[in-house]
């Protein structure tokens, strides 16, 4: 047996297609191994006992990867395009197997190796925030359905409780269609009752009880029977009681993030990035999603181009083009978004990087993947340094906040407005 040997791992939800090969490629071991322990445990134990040096699958977590890594094996996550885009090299017809995908991940892992990144495990610290807001990311997607589904419901037979308040997922919202989810609930409500409402949950609109009840008599009344009429009652009600069960659930994990990266070694940096220190949810998906791997991002074009902030230069003889880029961290570029798109109404220096992109033309997403690519510089100095952001030592913001007071002898500059 040689020495050097690598491996291809088509991972499934039921099985697991594995390859093994030798430095010349000859074949060492062929074999399907069930998702279950005793299969995960041979796999793992075959790979160790043919001294496997890498091995190649198509994702960078899960319950098999960890596990491949704890058995001391290194790692090379490749991404299904890198993978689809090889199998023209090996079969012309352009077929795809299960056994098939198994070996062109091997012979990418023996013949490529070096133009990929071995996967760097992140902390458990990280990795136990990084299944906290993804799972608030989840929550807040379902929570969006269902209030979708309220919204056409409410739109088919009672549309008067629409746009009545700022959301329809926010308590106040709820409160009033649980207390009134039908028009004939609402039937004898009045000034001075919606006045106690509104005092009961703490209203802080700037409209008046008499103007939100013209609000809601204004809109159309529905013709519907008796018992249809009933049917779409309880069902406002079941959906307002799960979206109440999601909120309460939402607030809990954010309570959990917030935790989280405070004891988190990298948290300061991130949370340096926001005016508020409230502002823990984009700060924590951008460290959940960057990691704590220093070496993932060696440097910062790297960031930028999983992070989506770095276009996709096409070049063909006279034609040159930048495109969008689709293939990126999806998490990682929404964070990048938020950020940019927060700091433009507070920061001086974001604030004219955008407006010199809107004035170039841009629309609003192209002007924040603009600005987005200028914090993504700051954000990969930060984080590769371990120091938290400075406003005092980013000279660009400076050149912003700095102001001159006149005098007799000229302009002077004010060094306290300097200080960010």
């Amino acid at each position: 047996m040689s020495s050097t040997a690598y491996a291809g791992v088509d991972w499934a939800s039921e099985k697991h297609d594995v390859l093994i090969a030798d430095e010349a490629g000859e074949e060492i071991l062929a074999a399907t191994f069930a998702h279950d322990e005793a299969g995960v445990r041979g796999l793992c134990r075959a790979l160790v006992r043919h001294e496997v040096t890498l091995v190649a699958i198509e994702r960078p977590d899960g319950l098999l990867v960890e596990r491949l890594l704890d058995a001391g094996l290194r790692i090379l996550a490749l991404h299904p395009k890198q993978v689809a885009a090889a199998r023209d090299r090996f079969r012309a017809s352009g077929g795809k197997s299960d056994r098939f995908d198994a070996f062109v991940l091997c012979e990418l892992a023996r013949t490529d190796h070096h133009r990929f990144r071995v996967l760097e495990p992140d902390s458990d610290q990280t990795k136990a925030l990084r299944a906290l807001t993804r799972a608030r990311e989840d929550l807040v997607g379902s929570r969006t359905a269902l209030v979708n589904q309220l919204r056409a419901e409410l739109a088919r037979f009672w549309p008067g409780p629409l746009g009545l308040f700022t959301s329809l997922h926010s308590q106040i919202s709820l409160a009033f269609l649980e207390r009134y989810p039908s028009p004939t609930d609402a039937h004898g409500l009045g000034a001075a009752r919606l006045h106690a409402f509104l005092v009961r949950q703490h209203y802080t609109g700037r409209q008046t009880p008499a103007q939100l009840l013209a609000k809601l008599r204004r809109a159309p009344v529905a013709r519907v029977g008796e018992l249809e009429l009933g049917t779409r009652r309880e069902l406002v009600r079941s959906m307002v009681t799960i979206i109440k069960t999601l909120n309460e659930q939402i607030r809990q994990l954010e309570r959990q993030i917030a935790a989280a990266i405070r004891e988190h070694p990298d948290g300061a940096i991130f949370t340096s990035l926001f005016k508020q220190p409230k502002s823990v949810i984009c700060a924590a998906q951008l460290l959940a999603e960057m990691g704590d791997c220093r070496a993932r991002y060696p440097t910062r074009d790297t960031l930028a181009a999983d992070a989506g902030q770095a276009a996709v230069a096409i070049e063909s003889g006279k034609r040159k083009t930048a495109c969008f880029r689709w293939a990126c961290n999806k998490r990682l570029r929404q964070a990048f978004v938020t950020l940019a798109d927060t700091s433009r109404h507070r920061n001086p220096w974001a604030q004219d990087l955008y407006a010199a992109a809107i004035g170039r033309g841009h629309d609003h997403p192209r002007a924040i993947r603009t600005l987005g690519r200028g914090w993504w510089r700051i954000v990969w100095r930060c984080w590769q340094d371990r120091v938290p952001y400075d406003p005092a030592r980013h000279r660009a913001l400076q050149r912003h906040v700095t102001v001159t007071i006149p005098t007799a002898s000229g302009p002077v500059p004010d060094l306290a407005a300097t200080s960010g």
